[in-house]
Order: structure tokens, then C-alpha cells, then sequence
């Protein structure tokens, strides 16, 4: 055990997938030219009054309940205030002492234990425009332009408690997290759009001490694998200052990308810095029971749920219940599929790799086989009515033409050849063509066999019985090496 333990609590902005903003009518689209989605009302002009999007509220409600936060009957909207060139108002509407939700705890699975991370808080606030800096990073661009169509929109903050102890552990937290609020239906989360944010705070303290130390707050990590690697690196860079003896500053950080370094930006504010007080447009939000218990009743499957569920309904190996978890919809095409057909292990590993090889190969889309048309071929295999390689085009072609594998199997004349009167000039063929392989054979080695049954299979298509095949091949030759012997032709 090392001399410090690494401290991390983290602050998760995510932006509710809603068609119009939190406080106005404006469109919430990503993608927009510059500076079209706004208004009066986001802008901040004078005159201008905020009205609530019930959708937001009714997002942010479902999310704080999947979190197992505790909702609050009455919560408040403050104003922040700072000053910053993305912020039109030099105010952001935001929740302080009095928040939607608060505590709570996101469960999940680490390797094969449980692990559990509690939540500080959930709230509200609008979401601040976008600044394009015109350079490799705001460290050394020239001018910066500012973009405001995303003032506005609903963002939900989610705080979690100083509960991580490792980079990789945050990462890890912030998976599941996304994947429990795509299951419910709260955001895209697509970091690359800017929909799923996280700041962290990180701090050493003495292995075993309950004291916690300075803490530094680090920005600007835009994938989950830029969470880990800057929360590693800034763990070890306190440990460095604090090992020669100096002292670690309250600071803002910022993560470069490149460097893959953090760099001090700014001292870090307090609360006090931001001069909170009640937002005087906008009254108390009441948050009635009746909508808890609505919202409570309409909540999906968690993904630890479905984990759970998964291996006990289906016996399946872990890998591939996670595969169905991170995957929502291959697992719920696994399910489909297995309401009519029973041999789960097979299902799961023709999804799990044929069905998605072929998807990659052709560039489909998986609602392009229907889960029926799976087990139709699945079935014709298991009854021997086709062969494994035949059951590959036929998967394949259903992917491409959607039509039904056994329509196809009709229509082509796909099915298994184990007709002896159908195999016979075609293992005639190959023991002419094949002197060398017949010769072996001849000699005790058995594994030319094989050699002469692949053949005959490329010769069908694989459409040939490769067991008929086989005890084919060995009836001929076992009687022509008799006549031989014989000196009979």
C-alpha cells in the first residue's frame, strides 16, 4: 500500500435529450448554424422572462429516481454569477441549496465484485454556449468566436461523492453511468457533441486518514479514456509535490490532450466567489407526488437488472451478458430471438459473432434481419436440412434481400445433398482429379479423407452431407484398393 490515497469525486454534466430549451422555445438540436437557435429569453435580453420545459423536469425527475436520489418536494433555481464570454448573461440559472434531488447511488460491476458510488446531488441548471477557439487549444489561440445555440439548453449535474479511489475507476463509474442513463432515456450522451461532460476533482491524503486534502479540479477531458489518463496523471503530480515536501494549490487544471499532461489554468473559486441568490424570475419548482409516483412507475430496466436477469433467465457466460448490456440493442434482439428458440448458448454465439461479422461486412443495419429469420436458420441447421456454411450465405443473403432463409433455401436449391445417386459424380470426379490424395489414403493416411471431402464441398457449394461424403469416400476406395490388390480393374 502506498503513502497516499488518491481522493476523486466527480461533476457530470449531461444535456436532457428534449426538443427545445430549459427556459424558452428555441430549438435543442445539435448541428445548427451558428447563432440560429436562439432568443430574447436565452440570450438573456432585457424584459425577456424564463418559463420551465415541463419535458426537462420530467427528465431530470426520472433520472434523479434511476440514481435512488430522493427527490425533493420543493427545490429553487439561483443565479450564478461569473463572467465569461460563452455566458450571455453573465449568469447562469442554476440550483444551489435547494436542488431537485439529493444523495443517492449508481451500482455496478467491477470485474466480479459489486461496487457502489454515492451521489452528493442532482440538479438542474441551463447550459452555457460553446467558445471555437481559433488554434490547436485555448492555451495559444489567436481569437476565440462564441456560438449560442447551446445557451440554454436543460443540463442535468450529477455530483458524486469523494467516492473514487483510481483514474480507471472513474472511467469506469462514468460507463455506467452513461449506459443507466441511456437505458432510461435521458440523453444521447455523445461526448464528441458535447452531451456528456465531466469534471473531477482529485486529491492525496494519507493512506488511511479520514482527512481530506487539497483538491484540485481538472477540465477538459473529453473521452473517458482522457478521464483516466488525466486523473492518473494528476495523482501522480500532487504525490511529487507533496513528496519534496511543498504544498498542493487549490487550483483549476486543465488537460492537454496532446501533452497528455494537466496544466494549471486558475485558482479555484468557492462557492462564495459565484454570489449565489434565488432567481427573482422564476418561483420555487413543486415537484408533486403524484408525478414521483408516475415517473417511479415507468422507469425501465436498469442495466444492472438486466445483467442480473440475463444470467439467470439464459445461463449465459459473462462476456456476453456484458456485450448485451453495453449493446442494448443486440441484447434485445438476443431476447427476441430467443422467445423461439431455446438453445440460448447457440443463439448467443451466432449474434455474438456470425450476425455481427456479416453486419460489419456488408455495412447493414441490424434491424435488417429479423430476429425470426435467425432462428429459421438456426433451425434448418439443427434438423440437417442445410450446413453450417450454407447457413452463412443464408445469413448473409436474409441481411442483404431480407427475405425469409427457408424461401431462399427453396428458391436456390440450397439444401443438404446427402443423396448418394447426387454425391456419386462428384466423388467420382475428385478420385480421378485426385490421384496423389487417393494414393495416401491408400497408404493408412487417413487424413486425406478430409482433404478429398473438402473437395467435393467446394465442388457443391457446401451443400454436400459431409458425413455421407466421408463414409462415401471410404466405400469407394476401400473397394478399389481391394480390386487393386486383387489385380482386377
Amino acid at each position: 500500500m502506498g503513502r497516499y490515497e488518491t481522493v476523486i469525486g466527480l461533476e457530470i454534466h449531461v444535456e436532457l435529450q428534449t426538443a427545445s430549451k430549459l427556459f424558452c422555445g428555441c430549438s435543442a438540436r445539435f448541428g445548427s448554424e451558428p447563432n440560429t437557435n436562439c432568443c430574447p429569453v436565452c440570450l438573456g435580453l432585457p424584459g425577456s422572462l424564463p418559463v420551465f420545459n415541463r419535458r426537462a423536469i420530467e427528465l431530470a425527475v426520472t433520472a434523479a429516481l434511476a440514481l435512488n436520489s430522493e427527490v425533493q418536494d420543493k427545490s429553487r433555481f439561483d443565479r450564478k454569477n461569473y463572467f465569461y464570454p460563452d455566458l450571455p448573461k453573465a449568469y447562469q440559472v442554476s440550483q444551489y441549496d435547494q436542488p431537485l434531488a439529493k444523495g443517492g447511488f449508481l451500482e455496478f460491476r467491477d470485474e466480479n465484485k459489486s461496487r457502489l458510488v454515492n451521489l452528493e446531488r442532482v440538479h438542474l441548471e441551463e447550459e452555457a454556449g460553446k467558445l471555437i477557439h481559433a488554434g490547436e487549444s485555448i492555451l495559444d489561440a489567436e481569437y476565440s468566436l462564441v456560438d449560442y445555440n447551446r445557451a440554454g439548453i436543460p443540463l442535468l449535474e450529477i455530483v458524486t461523492k469523494p467516492d473514487l479511489r483510481s483514474g480507471s475507476e472513474a472511467r469506469l463509474f462514468l460507463e455506467n453511468l452513461r449506459l443507466l442513463l441511456l437505458y432510461a432515456g435521458i440523453s444521447d450522451c455523445k461526448m464528441e457533441e458535447g452531451s456528456l461532460r465531466c469534471d473531477a476533482n482529485i486529491s492525496l491524503r494519507l493512506t488511511g486518514s479520514q482527512e481530506l486534502g487539497t483538491k484540485a479540479e481538472v477540465k477538459n477531458m473529453n473521452s473517458f479514456k482522457a478521464v483516466e489518463a488525466a486523473l492518473n496523471y494528476e495523482a501522480v503530480r500532487q504525490e511529487k509535490i507533496l513528496n519534496a515536501g511543498g504544498k498542493v494549490d487549490q487550483e483549476t487544471c486543465h488537460w492537454n490532450e496532446e501533452t497528455k499532461e494537466t496544466i494549471p489554468l486558475r485558482g479555484k473559486e468557492g462557492s462564495s466567489d459565484y454570489r449565489y441568490f434565488p432567481e427573482p424570475d422564476l418561483l420555487p419548482l413543486v415537484i408533486d407526488k403524484s408525478l414521483i409516483n408516475k415517473l417511479t412507475a415507468l422507469l425501465p430496466e436498469s442495466p444492472l437488472q438486466r445483467y442480473q436477469r440475463l444470467q439467470e433467465q439464459y445461463g449465459l457466460a459473462e462476456s456476453e451478458v456484458q456485450l448485451f448490456i453495453e449493446n442494448r440493442e443486440l441484447g434485445d434482439y438476443f431476447e427476441s430471438a430467443a422467445k423461439k428458440y431455446s438453445n440460448y448458448h447457440n443463439l448467443a454465439n451466432w449474434v455474438q459473432g456470425d450476425l455481427l461479422f456479416q453486419l460489419r461486412e456488408c455495412g447493414c443495419r441490424l434491424d435488417q434481419l429479423l430476429p425470426d429469420h435467425l432462428v429459421e436458420i438456426l433451425d434448418l441447421l439443427d434438423s440437417g436440412e442445410i450446413n453450417r456454411p450454407v447457413a452463412k450465405e443464408l445469413l448473409a443473403e436474409s441481411l442483404r434481400a431480407g427475405s425469409s432463409p427457408r424461401d431462399l433455401v427453396a428458391k436456390k436449391n440450397l439444401g443438404r445433398i446427402a443423396d448418394r445417386d447426387q454425391l456419386l459424380p462428384l466423388v467420382n470426379q475428385v478420385i480421378a482429379e485426385n490421384p496423389e490424395a487417393v494414393e495416401n489414403f491408400m497408404l493408412g493416411k487417413d487424413k486425406a479423407i478430409a482433404f478429398l471431402v473438402g473437395k467435393v464441398m467446394a465442388l457443391s457449394g457446401g451443400r454436400a452431407d459431409p458425413g455421407e461424403l466421408n463414409q462415401l469416400f471410404r466405400e469407394l476406395l476401400k473397394k478399389k484398393n481391394g480390386c487393386e490388390a486383387n489385380g482386377t480393374s
